[in-house]
């Protein structure tokens, strides 16, 4: 049985919000099937596509862009390089003039409300988040699959494992946080060591690197960006964006006109207990307010859970010193590692585990790191993810009217203040004497997911999602 060998470019993907499950996965599908048409030279022979949305994806998949990214992808665009701006007017055309540009192929007749359907009480029995694509040809013949966006943006295709990725020979494989330990404890290295030695079995180093800091880029850029945005959350809530404003009040009368200027701003503007407690969260909610408006972020390991790690690692670089390359790096590595024992032994899919399975693991991956780059041992980085999430055990996910604002914005300022706080714990404590080891709390994970009712994973069928009135307007 193949093992899932899953790459520091797998947990961390750039794409655009606001889910990773529920936008970047049928935009990955979307692409897929296009591919398939190619690749069996039908595309040129599609006279009609219809989509169908199962389970999660057709309850909540208007409020999370299911349908638009379907679309995008669809027409060829990529979510890594896709105008975010052009997104709005892109979608209009395509429902007002009735017609279809599939990618690399001609247009089609496509009407929006008769071929893309939401199957709402539907589901089918692999994933929740299911989509089915129909490509009829000019022959009077069909070409349909199905695809699964299981979190995070991975997507496996019905009749696949989702292990079809080319195997390779890792040097230290990883299943479970005591292989990671064992590894760790006889050779010496640190986690995020371990990682960048694995990596080296797909590509160079310097290319590794490269692709990092680009990751990084991303996230600072969607920083940056989202403490200068003000204005109103798309989607019908009217949820007004906070960070900017925030960012306004914390800075004064500081003068920057960049991103370095404002990090220097940020740490001239002194070092209390409130004032780092208020930027760790203004750095989260710039994040999942860009994510939330359709923005360029980094799936981190999810989208709904994109602010958490961003949010602790420019902790670390604006009040820790961690402004370095090297430190940046082996943030992110050590980060992808904790994120990937959850993928295999739980999962990262809010619509399998509910939001323990976003913000937990998110929060848990960002502990780990920042207990290493401040010096924590392998135990201490181990013990700090499990800290983290015991703490997000059986948390819900209930998105008010589908969208991931409410609660979820703010749950990644939770969840980056209780990587901070899980951190300083396991640095303050001797890993010896803990009770509880990372592998127990991802096995507890997961058997709370199983229990989980499925009205608390990303259905908007209970908990806030269904207590609290409101009103949105058909979209």
């Amino acid at each position: 049985m193949q093992r899932e060998q899953i790459s520091v470019f797998d947990i961390f993907k750039i794409g655009i919000g606001p889910s990773s499950s529920h936008t970047l996965g049928p935009w990955r599908a979307a692409q897929q099937f296009t591919a398939s048409l190619v690749r069996l030279d039908l595309l040129n022979k599609v006279t009609q596509v219809k989509i169908l949305l199962y389970g999660s994806l057709a309850k909540t998949g208007k409020g999370h862009g299911t349908d638009i990214a379907i679309l995008l992808g669809l027409t060829g665009a990529d979510p890594v390089t896709f105008d975010v701006n052009a997104i709005d007017s892109t979608v209009d055309i395509i429902k007002r003039d009735r017609r279809l540009p599939l990618s690399g192929g001609r247009d089609i007749d496509f009407d929006y409300i008769e071929d893309l359907l939401f199957l709402f009480a539907e589901s089918l029995p692999f994933h929740p988040n299911a989509v089915t694509f129909q490509a009829f040809l000019q022959d009077g013949t069909a070409f349909s699959e199905t695809y699964y966006s299981i979190g995070g943006g991975f997507v496996v295709k019905e009749g696949e494992s989702g292990n079809e990725k080319e195997q390779v020979e890792l040097p230290f494989p990883v299943e479970k946080a005591a292989d990671l330990l064992h590894w760790c404890l006889t050779t010496g290295l640190k986690v995020s060591e371990v990682v960048q030695e694995n990596e080296l079995a797909w590509r160079p180093e310097p290319e590794t690197r490269r692709g990092i800091l680009q990751h990084f880029h991303v996230m600072k850029d969607c920083i940056y960006r989202g403490c200068h945005t003000s204005g109103f959350l798309p989607g019908g809530l009217n949820v007004a964006r906070r960070a900017a404003s925030l960012n306004k009040r914390l800075i004064g009368s500081a003068v920057y006109t960049n991103y370095e200027e404002w990090v220097m701003a940020i740490r001239n503007g002194g070092n209390s207990f409130n004032y780092i407690l208020d930027w760790v969260s203004c750095f989260a909610l710039a994040v999942n307010e860009e994510n939330a408006s359709f923005g360029r972020v980094v799936t981190a390991p999810t989208n709904g859970a994109a602010g958490v790690i961003p949010a602790v690692l420019q902790y670390f670089i604006t009040f820790c010193d961690g402004f370095t390359e090297d430190k940046i790096i082996q943030f992110i590595s050590c980060a992808s590692e904790v994120g990937s024992i959850f993928k295999k032994g739980a999962t990262i899919s809010a619509a399998m585990g509910g939001c323990q399975a976003e913000i937990g693991v998110s929060s848990a991956m960002a502990a780990a790191a920042l207990t290493e780059c401040l010096g924590g041992s392998q135990r201490q980085v181990l013990m700090a993810a499990e800290i983290a999430m015991e703490h997000h055990l059986g948390l819900t996910c209930d998105p008010i009217g589908g969208l991931v604002q409410v609660p979820c914005i703010e749950r990644n300022t939770m969840g980056a203040i209780k990587a901070i706080t899980a951190s300083q714990l396991a640095l303050q404590s001797n890993p010896d004497k803990a009770k509880v080891s990372l592998d127990a709390v991802v096995h507890t994970m997961w058997e709370t997911a199983l229990d989980m009712n499925s009205k608390y994973k990303e259905t908007s069928d209970g908990g806030l999602a269904t207590n609290i009135p409101i009103s949105l307007p058909e979209c």
